[in-house]
C-alpha cells in the first residue's frame, strides 16, 4: 500500500459502526457494504483509522485519541563472511541493539540496527543508507563477532515498520467507539512473528465475540485512552 490511500470509509454520525468502504474517482468500483473492517494496513493503519473518524474528536477524549502508529524506515543488510558462525548459530541480538542471523549455506547473513530517535531516516523514499552500515552497524558486528571484520556487504534493502509510538507493542481488537473496526497493527517490526497468533485472535473476536485461546485484551485500543502502556525491555 502506498502513501496515497484512495479509499475512504462512510461512517455513521454517532461513530459506532462503519457502513461501507468506497473507492472515489473510479468508474469501475462501487461502495462495499461491510459488517466489519479489519485494520491491518501496517505502517498506514493510522491513516486508515482516521478515515473512519478515529482521533478526530477533541483532544484528551476517547473521540480524539488517535491510533499512535506511523511508518518508520529500517534497513536490512545482507553480508558474506565465509568463516562466520555456522548453521547452528541462532538469531543473535546484541546488547547494543545490532542483530544478525545466518541465511542459508553460503556464509551469508542478514542484519541491521534500529536507529536512535534522533537518527530516524526520511520515510519519503526507500533508499538505503550504506554509510549507516559502515559507521553504525559494522563496528558493532565486528566487536561481537571478530571474524566479521572482513565481511563483505552483498545487498541491502529498506522497508517500513508499523511503529507504535505509544509502547511499541501491537494493537489488537476493536475500537471502543467504532465497534466494528478490528485492529491488527502496530507491531513495530515483530508482525511476522506475531501474525499466526494475531490472526487466530482476531478470527475468534469476529466469530465468537471474544478471545478464546489467549486473552489479548491488554493490547486493545483502550490502553491509549487510559494511558496504560505495555512496556517491554530489549525490543529491537
Amino acid at each position: 500500500m502506498g502513501n496515497d490511500l484512495s479509499c475512504y470509509f462512510d461512517v455513521q454520525s454517532c461513530m459506532t459502526n462503519l457502513r461501507s468502504v468506497s473507492m472515489p474517482h473510479s468508474l469501475e468500483s462501487q461502495p462495499v457494504e461491510c459488517s466489519a473492517v479489519i485494520n491491518a494496513a501496517g505502517a498506514w493503519s493510522a491513516k486508515v483509522a482516521e478515515m473512519a473518524g478515529v482521533g478526530r474528536g477533541s483532544p484528551n477524549t476517547a473521540e480524539g485519541t488517535k491510533l499512535p502508529v506511523e511508518p518508520r524506515k529500517r534497513y536490512i543488510y545482507m553480508f558474506n563472511s565465509p568463516d562466520g558462525p555456522g548453521m547452528d548459530c541462532p538469531m543473535l541480538i546484541d546488547s547494543s541493539g545490532v542483530y544478525f542471523r545466518r541465511e542459508g549455506f553460503g556464509g551469508n547473513y542478514i542484519g541491521g540496527l534500529s536507529p536512535s530517535e534522533e537518527e530516524e531516516p526520511d520515510i519519503s523514499n526507500l533508499d538505503v543508507d550504506h554509510n549507516y552500515f559502515q559507521e553504525k552497524v559494522w563496528p558493532l558486528l565486528a566487536h561481537r563477532v571478530p571474524v566479521f571484520e572482513s565481511l563483505k556487504v552483498k545487498s541491502a534493502w529498506a522497508g517500513f515498520y508499523d511503529y507504535n509510538t505509544f509502547d511499541q507493542n501491537g494493537v489488537i481488537g476493536t475500537h471502543p467507539l467504532v465497534q466494528n473496526m478490528y485492529f491488527a497493527c502496530g507491531f513495530s517490526g515483530h508482525g511476522l512473528q506475531h501474525a499466526p497468533a494475531v490472526g487466530r485472535a482476531v478470527a475468534e473476536l469476529l466469530i465468537d465475540g471474544d478471545f478464546q485461546t489467549l486473552n489479548l485484551k491488554p493490547f486493545g485500543f483502550q490502553r491509549f485512552i487510559m494511558n496504560m502502556p505495555i512496556k517491554e525491555r530489549n525490543i529491537v
